[in-house]
């Protein structure tokens, strides 16, 4: 087994080539430039701070723009300021990150392409979950509340991985109140030829079914009670293996649309809990019951990923305040997920085939990190360094930030203690003290 890359600089050049900016730079036309801040200092800051160490925002952000300031000497140097670095940064467009993720995912697709192809698909898994946002009243008022009744603002991300190398191929991000389906849908654009998707039981519906075969895309889904499915002769629900299966439910035909053909494979489980697989591949020499589990058994490794990413990152709450800087943290931050997956994974070949060995995420973010301090102990001078410590100082012992006094939800408002009960001594006690202790 050897590792993809040695060096996560390296790395990073390679991922992020310059054929990769310059799809993003073609897009990037904004009516008036920033003079300090650039896209390439934007994303690369922004996507260090994802990786970096540190308890606050503040203290990644200038540990983030050190090492951007070390590694770019030559260049101009990026603002100070993490205020300034919020306004270029909610100028940036969309689009233009989306045109950066599209060329990245082009690249991951030459170095796997020889190796992500399992009995003729491509397999992908698709999933999504909920992010924190803190309780602005801008988030409150754009994002609204979703879930429980006074529940945090919440973004939702659809992510589709890559299955045999557990690596995050594309995603989408909308509200917390986002519908899964919307999410799969618009990244379907994304799938290459021979797809495979597995889903679990939540993604069943006629809509999401004829949306994926439009797009030519096969489908493996888990089935519950809500769906309904129609069979050509009479068969004992204790005997049935596998078969095709007619579609149609009531919706559809009151709408008038045809119904769907599909098969409907039954995997034996333990304890008498059997799973039952949906697909869209009726060739069963193509896709077999035995092989249909397996595939469907391989899915848990989407939970996998969006673990790493809230938890070794960590990305449980987002620290961004205003609509725009939440999603565009929440953009960048997956694609430094994306680029840390695909840098811990190597490469190994057992019986002439290629095939993806996956690394530890938290062994490969400690390398990092560690370069990163290496990177500016070595290559900052002494003004720079002497500079950088003193801000770094600054940031950690929390001077700055204002408070807002905002209602919160879920706590019970404040009583002030009420003033204590004054009597006056009684007689028994008196007589007490006096016996018990005089010299009082």
């Amino acid at each position: 087994m050897r590792t993809q890359y040695t060096s996560f600089i390296a790395a990073l050049a390679r991922f992020l080539s310059p054929q990769v900016w310059k799809q993003a730079h073609q897009l990037h036309s904004p009516k008036k430039t920033s003079p300090r801040w650039t896209l390439h200092s934007l994303v690369l800051i922004l996507l260090l701070m994802t990786w970096s160490t540190g308890h606050s925002e503040a203290e990644r952000f200038e540990m983030a723009r050190a090492f951007y300031v070390a590694r770019h000497q030559h260049d101009k140097r990026p603002g100070q300021t993490r205020s300034g670095f919020h306004q270029a940064l909610a100028k940036l467009p969309l689009p233009v990150l989306h045109a950066l993720f599209a060329g990245v995912r082009q690249y991951l697709r030459l170095v796997f392409h020889r190796c992500w192809h399992s009995d003729g698909f491509v397999l992908f898994a698709c999933d999504g979950s909920r992010l924190e946002c803190p309780r602005s009243a801008e988030l409150e008022k754009r994002l609204g509340r979703c879930g429980k009744k006074d529940s945090a603002p919440m973004l939702m991300i659809g992510a589709l991985v890559l299955l045999p190398a557990g690596l995050l191929w594309s995603w989408t991000v909308g509200p917390g109140h986002a519908s899964e389906h919307d999410l799969l849908r618009q990244s379907l654009g994304c799938l290459p030829r021979s797809a495979l998707l597995v889903a679990d039981a939540f993604y069943q519906g006629y809509d999401l079914y004829r949306d994926l075969l439009q797009a030519k895309a096969s489908f493996l889904v888990r089935l519950s009670s809500r769906s309904q499915l129609y069979t050509a002769e009479r068969v004992p629900l204790q005997r049935y293996g596998e078969g095709p299966v007619l579609y149609w439910p009531e919706q559809a035909q009151n709408k008038n649309k045809p119904p769907l053909w599909l098969r409907l494979i039954r995997v034996r489980g333990q304890k008498k809990q059997d799973v039952w697989l949906l697909t869209n591949v009726l060739d069963r020499q193509r896709l077999g019951r035995r092989r249909a589990a397996e595939i469907y058994r391989s899915r848990w490794q989407v939970e996998g990923v969006f673990r790493t990413y809230k938890r070794t990152l960590p990305k449980i709450k987002l620290s961004g305040r205003t609509e725009k800087l939440v999603y565009r943290e929440a953009e960048v931050s997956l694609l430094g997920l994306q680029l840390l997956l695909a840098q811990g994974a190597a490469k190994r070949r057992e019986g002439g085939r290629a095939t993806i060995v996956l690394g530890s995420a938290r062994q490969e973010l400690l390398r990092i990190r560690g370069e990163m301090t290496t990177a500016i102990g070595a290559e900052l001078g002494p003004r720079q360094q002497r500079w950088y410590r003193e801000r770094l100082a600054r940031v950690r012992a929390g001077g700055g930030g204002r408070k807002v006094r905002r209602k919160w939800p879920r706590r019970k408002d404040h009583k002030a203690p009420k003033p204590p009960k004054i009597r006056v001594l009684p007689k028994r006690l008196k007589a007490r003290i006096n016996k018990q202790f005089p010299a009082l």
